[in-house]
């Protein structure tokens, strides 16, 4: 377990908050084990309906802790917390709502393509940088962003880097509403209660219809993966995340 992330329960409402404000929400090995951890207990307990993201004010996550990105890249070893998280998502069997304020970057911005509702602020901005990091999108974006967004929107967004604001990204298909800061908790808790209140088999079977063949899905996050970590370790990636983290430092 870590601190930062916060697993509570409200009903039938599992809510997994992500608590790292000094750091922006940026994502640690350890966060990744325990979120993968709680959506495979969420999905295993009945009493469970529905789990809900949040991130802290001004931050939904920063994405990947780059620190660990960069052992990895300079000889380390590591990563499973994070397939086993990306795979986790995928084959979530229970709806996910998200609600994002502020940066949402990285898996900040694909983890809420797998959500079934997206609720984001007005200064919340949805960034992936991963190219300009030497790296390739992850988390299935590849396959889901284009279905979503279309092929050139996703190009946008994958490819270029290119930050959406929340009303673009509403516009876009990649969230269902935008709301002010101060009422985006509650119109996540609502729409997760109304998910709640259910049926829930009938609502299973109406997601699984709705939602990419899972297959192609794990298949595709498999694919990203096996390039991603190749590239983590290529010169290209070591260059461009250290001379990141000497920008950050300075």
């Amino acid at each position: 377990m870590t601190d930062h992330i916060l697993v509570e329960r409200q009903g039938a409402i599992q809510i997994i908050r992500m608590n790292r404000p000094d750091k922006k929400n940026a994502l640690t090995r350890a966060m990744y084990a325990t979120m993968s951890r709680a959506l495979a207990e969420g999905d295993a307990d009945p009493a469970v309906r529905v789990h809900v993201f949040l991130g802290v004010p001004g931050a939904f996550s920063a994405g990947n802790d780059l620190a660990d990105f960069l052992i990895i890249a300079t000889g380390g070893e590591g990563g499973n917390e994070v397939w086993d998280f990306l795979m986790a998502l995928a084959k979530t069997e229970k709806p996910m709502v998200s609600g994002v304020d502020g940066i949402a970057v990285g898996i900040g911005t694909t983890l809420n393509l797998h959500c079934d509702l997206t609720f984001a602020t007005p200064r919340t901005v949805f960034r992936t940088p991963f190219v300009d990091l030497g790296l390739v999108p992850e988390a299935g974006s590849s396959l889901l962003a284009p279905q979503i967004l279309g092929r050139q929107g996703a190009f946008a967004l994958l490819g270029l880097g290119e930050g959406f604001s929340a009303e673009r990204a509403k516009t876009a298909g990649l969230i269902y509403e935008v709301v002010e800061d101060s009422a985006l908790e509650t119109a996540v808790l609502a729409a997760a209660g109304a998910i709640a209140a259910k049926p829930p088999q009938a609502l299973k079977i109406a997601r699984d219809l709705m939602r990419a063949p899972r297959d192609e899905l794990l298949a595709r996050i498999k694919l990203e993966s096996e390039h991603f970590f190749e590239r983590l370790k290529s010169d290209e990636a070591r260059a461009a995340l250290t001379a990141f983290m000497t920008r950050k430092k300075a």
